[in-house]
């Protein structure tokens, strides 16, 4: 079966006043999920507002949604101009909301824009072109419903484009399940978005495997046609250690399975270590907006 080539930009080729012009009345939603981001988040949420938003107006609001932070992850965000909104007083009647997806899910729902976007709240070297990159395609190609970022990644000297997680396991599920998605560089990354009509239609994975997933629903939904991906630069942030990585990729592998086939895998898995302890991986999902009252109800 031969792959998809998925349209590539490059981030630093999209003009800022040509990205205004082509806004129009198009609003614009940046949203991060946070979980004890102290010390970056403020500073990715200050560059956002001060230049594109107070700035230019191409960014109409940013949303943090805080997930359970024991930090000041909260404060410091709200004071650099974000909505701050804590996941338990989203969507209450789902839960408190504990996880990324369920943290993203939930800031579809609080924040307004057609266009959404997302962004990872542990960047060290947050510059606009995060949220530029990734407007471009959306903005000025009407055929793209979702866009993913890619980047380099020093570790340990290398430079390498894809992740331990991504190379050692997200690039050949998708290769051998997915094969149209085998073209996309980095399908974890925390940077993407995509138009709000699209995203209302998916379900959203409650944890790490939300990346992956959304990922493979939009393209069975809308079409690989419909994806785009854009070379962000450099990327610096938290890298964590090996080990702690193991659940991640449980989650991610649980994700594709899970859509090549529900029987394979449940919902609920577990990551046996090799001592005999056991972590506990919630692959469960939230629904589509669309098919939440609440959503389909509001003003």
């Amino acid at each position: 079966m031969t792959t998809t080539s998925i349209s590539t930009f490059v981030a630093d080729t999209f003009d800022l006043d040509r990205l205004i012009a082509a806004k129009a009345d198009t609003t614009v939603s940046v949203c991060l999920p946070a979980r004890n981001e102290e010390p970056t988040v403020g500073a990715i949420v200050a560059t956002i507002h001060d230049r594109l938003v107070s700035g230019c107006a191409l960014v109409d609001e940013i949303v943090v949604v805080d997930d359970h932070s024991e930090d000041r992850t909260a404060d410091v965000a709200s004071e650099a101009g974000a909505k701050v909104l804590r996941a338990e007083e989203i969507l209450p009647e789902y839960g408190e909301g504990h996880g990324k997806g369920e943290a993203m899910w939930k800031s579809l729902f609080a924040s307004s824009g057609d266009v959404v976007l997302w962004c990872d709240a542990d960047i060290r070297n947050f510059d606009v072109h995060f949220v530029t990159g990734l407007l471009g395609p959306l903005l000025l190609h009407p055929e793209v419903v979702f866009v993913k970022g890619f980047y380099h990644r020093p570790l340990e000297g290398s430079t390498d484009r894809g992740g331990r997680v991504t190379e050692l396991l997200a690039r050949p599920v998708l290769s051998l399940l997915f094969p149209g998605l085998a073209t996309v560089v980095q399908p974890l990354a925390g940077e993407y978005g995509g138009r709000r009509s699209a995203l209302e239609q998916v379900p959203f994975v409650r944890g790490y495997g939300v990346d992956i997933a959304l990922l493979i629903d939009i393209a069975d939904r809308f079409g690989v046609q419909a994806l785009a991906q854009v070379d962000l630069g450099v990327r610096i942030h938290r890298n964590r250690p090996l080990d702690e990585l193991s659940p991640q990729a449980t989650a991610v592998l649980q994700a594709a399975l899970r859509r090549a086939d529900p029987e394979l895998v449940s919902a609920c898995a577990a990551l046996v270590r090799p001592e005999g302890t056991v972590v506990h991986i919630d692959g469960s999902e939230r629904p589509a907006l669309l098919d939440v009252p609440s959503y389909r109800n509001r003003p």
